[in-house]
């Protein structure tokens, strides 16, 4: 990617406004938690990594703009404030408690000065952790690709979803880079929202990668017709047994791919997986506007006052996923064995 979604500049956040794009490409400034809390809600930055990122600086901007004798106060109601925006993807609170953790260690400061250095260090770091995860994700699973690799993927987890690489994409990514691999992908289109034919299309082609967009009810006869070696997508969380829950749509995909004997396989930071949960029943689903189905660029398509059911995440279950590639390795089943073998790895600092 040539572009960064969010970043900060001189002391002011900006992010791209990803609900213009492809027609327009605008990047806005972030001026209060409140604005934060809208982009993430409304989509105009999304992906599970970029969210987690993005509500960090919205932490940060609650201190730098506090003007009360209590900044720590100000900093945890920003957070919990943040936490309400999108409720699936576990990255948005793993982020915000990593920032009441840094808030908490100034609790007894009266000068707010060290608190804004710690909460802008953290919220930094945070970018720049993100950026090395996917890009060893995108080292690991380009182990999995040769020259001329067809891929499917599903909505959007390149760049625009994280700081950089993205999760993904970023075995397409690193494969071109660094290997020279000439690699193909086909991108959903992924209604309601089209993230794939808005953004993974736009991005990957800006990228100069090959890119063939197609409807989500296509996916089975570009399979079947043999078109693709493999479908790799994102997800927003994933359960210790490895039940996932991504874009709506992702699970039919899942589908499609056993039945043609394809490999199915997601990409995910270690921070997406979420060993609270047993299992995907757990995950909890965000239902969106009924709007979003009924219109396409503000123009409806459908009868008014039709009942819509639109939930924007599907939860796959494990059986169905060749394996998890993560920043520390591709982890393959029993998933649960494996998340918990990297986990103690990582507490060792291994």
């Amino acid at each position: 990617m040539t572009v960064r979604t969010l970043y900060l500049d001189e002391g002011r956040v900006h992010l791209i406004d990803q609900t213009l794009l492809p027609s327009r490409y605008e990047v806005i400034e972030i001026k209060s938690v409140d604005q934060m809390w809208e982009a993430i809600r409304a989509l105009r930055v999304r992906g599970a990594p970029a969210i987690g990122i993005a509500a960090a600086f919205g932490v940060w901007i609650a201190v730098r703009d506090s003007q009360s004798n209590d900044p720590v106060r100000d900093a945890l109601q920003a957070a919990d404030h943040l936490a309400t925006s999108r409720p699936t993807a576990v990255n948005l609170f793993w982020a915000l408690d990593r920032m009441r953790r840094i808030v908490s260690e100034h609790c007894d400061e009266t000068d707010g000065k060290p608190l804004r250095e710690a909460v802008l260090k953290e919220a930094q770091a945070m970018l720049a952790e993100d950026a090395q995860i996917c890009r060893e994700i995108g080292r690991h699973g380009a182990s999995l690709l040769h020259d001329g690799s067809s891929i499917l993927t599903h909505c959007n987890a390149g760049g625009l979803a994280a700081s950089e690489y993205g999760t993904a994409l970023a075995p397409v990514y690193w494969a071109l880079e660094h290997d020279r691999k000439m690699i193909q992908v086909y991108a959903d289109e992924t209604r309601p929202l089209l993230q794939g034919a808005r953004l993974t299309a736009w991005e990957l082609s800006q990228a100069g990668i090959g890119v063939t967009l197609i409807c989500d009810n296509m996916a089975g006869v570009v399979m079947a017709q043999g078109k693709v070696d493999m479908v790799i997508v994102g997800t927003d969380r994933v359960a210790a047994n490895g039940d996932f829950a991504n874009k709506i749509g992702t699970y039919t995909v899942a589908v499609l791919a056993r039945e043609h004997n394809i490999p199915f396989y997601v990409a995910a930071p270690l921070s997406s997986v979420d060993m609270t949960l047993a299992n995907g029943s757990q995950i909890p689903i965000e239902e969106r506007p009924a709007e979003e189905v009924t219109h396409i660029a503000g123009k409806s398509i459908a009868p008014s006052n039709i009942r819509v059911y639109n939930p924007a995440f599907d939860v796959t279950p494990h059986r169905f996923v060749t394996a998890f590639i993560t920043e520390k390795g591709i982890v393959r089943p029993p998933f649960g064995q494996g998340f918990h073998t990297l986990f103690e790895q990582m507490n060792q600092g291994a």
